[in-house]
């Protein structure tokens, strides 16, 4: 280790548990990517390997941007705070514009670059973080005022919570809503602020649930999915059959039957629920413990962060992939209504596998740090 300034020092090693985790949860997402897509692929693309050979292109840029996010030190991030927020408003307003969206389903979350695809609303996330954990810094001497510790913070998230809300994505509006929420609380807002937000927020909650009807039918299908057991219940149905005849062991790598067309989005939203099956309880609780790893480690570099920023940096990416691992295991369980997240690293796409493993990157980066007495020297 050697001196930088008096009060930080710089660490040779990084944290090695969770590099070791994130290359784990990464290979089992490769596999279960080819097992979850081949039958899919083969009818719809001709091709059995074409989700397995585009998702190993994913996990390869992935790495490489993680290795370039740990040479890059962590106070960097702060001359790129607005540039890369300005970058997710950007690729939001392009996911309305005829001939760079992309819809299906009648949402509009992708935006279209010729053969390339990207998720404006997982970068989106990221960008939140980095900002929230700038501005939160840099505003902690009043932190507890209602403007500048407060509502500057919910003005931004809250311009990204309706750009995603436009583009039809509540889950991704859910999660920019908690990171939010989490990230101020962790800096000290006030309580009484943020409680009185969410209770002003539940009206439109409510206009935004039950006065749509497909998210309507998405609650009642979470309160009972066999009223309607060929609509809006059909999924989770499928999903919950699919742990269930993934029994202990499960049926064995590439043996699972509900990926055969019977369970939607089985090499995205849904992969758990194949992971379920064909690698039973056994698989299923190997993948949330090396989640609850990956958050332990993450909240640890928090802890050891040398400064607010890196701090609420790392304590961000925490909230963000950890909590997003919970949802998603929720909803495929039954425990929360459909939500429309990925797994991260283990579901199918490049955008948020990009984004997860340059939030590694960074923690990684930040694990090099430490805060050390002024007289070490």
């Amino acid at each position: 280790m050697y001196q930088d300034d008096g009060t930080i020092v710089r660490r040779v090693h990084f944290d090695y548990v969770l590099l070791i985790v994130t290359a784990l949860l990464v290979m089992i997402g490769v596999i279960m990517v080819y097992s979850s897509s081949a039958v899919l692929a083969r009818e719809k693309m001709g091709d059995g390997y074409f989700f397995l050979k585009k998702e190993i292109v994913f996990a390869c840029i992935g790495f490489a941007m993680l290795t370039m996010a740990t040479k890059v030190p962590y106070k960097w991030w702060k001359k790129l705070v607005y540039p890369v927020l300005g970058i997710a408003f950007v690729l939001l307003l392009l996911s309305f514009i005829p001939g760079l969206k992309n819809t299906a389903g009648g949402a509009s979350r992708w935006v279209k670059f010729g053969p390339i695809t990207f998720q404006p609303s997982e970068f989106a996330k990221f960008a939140l973080v980095i900002f929230l954990a700038y501005s939160l810094e840099k505003k902690a001497s009043r932190i507890k005022t209602f403007g500048i510790g407060f509502l500057s913070h919910v003005a931004v998230a809250g311009a990204l919570i309706v750009m995603v809300l436009l583009q039809k994505d509540m889950g991704a509006a859910f999660m920019l809503a908690v990171i939010a929420g989490v990230m101020m609380f962790v800096a000290g807002v006030r309580v009484s602020y943020l409680a009185g937000i969410a209770v002003a927020a539940l009206p439109a909650f409510y206009f935004l649930v039950a006065g749509v009807a497909y998210r309507r039918k998405r609650i009642l299908a979470f309160l009972d999915p066999w009223s309607d057991r060929y609509g809006s219940g059909f999924q989770i149905i499928q999903s919950l059959v699919s742990f269930n005849e993934g029994g202990i062991l499960g049926r064995g790598l590439g043996e699972g039957q509900q990926k055969l067309f019977y369970l939607p989005e089985a090499h995205t939203d849904f992969i758990f629920s194949v992971l379920g099956e064909e690698m039973g309880l056994i698989g299923v609780m190997a993948v949330i413990t090396l989640f609850a790893v990956f958050f332990w480690r993450a909240v640890v570099i928090g802890l050891k962060a040398p400064d607010l920023f890196s701090r609420y940096f790392a304590f961000g990416i925490a909230i963000f992939i950890g909590l997003q691992a919970v949802f998603n295991f929720s909803v495929v369980m039954g425990l929360l209504p459909t939500k429309g997240l990925v797994l991260p690293f283990i579901s199918y796409g490049g955008s948020a596998l990009t984004t997860f493993l340059i939030s590694v990157g960074v923690l990684l980066n930040i694990s090099t740090y430490s805060k050390t007495a002024g007289e070490q020297k």
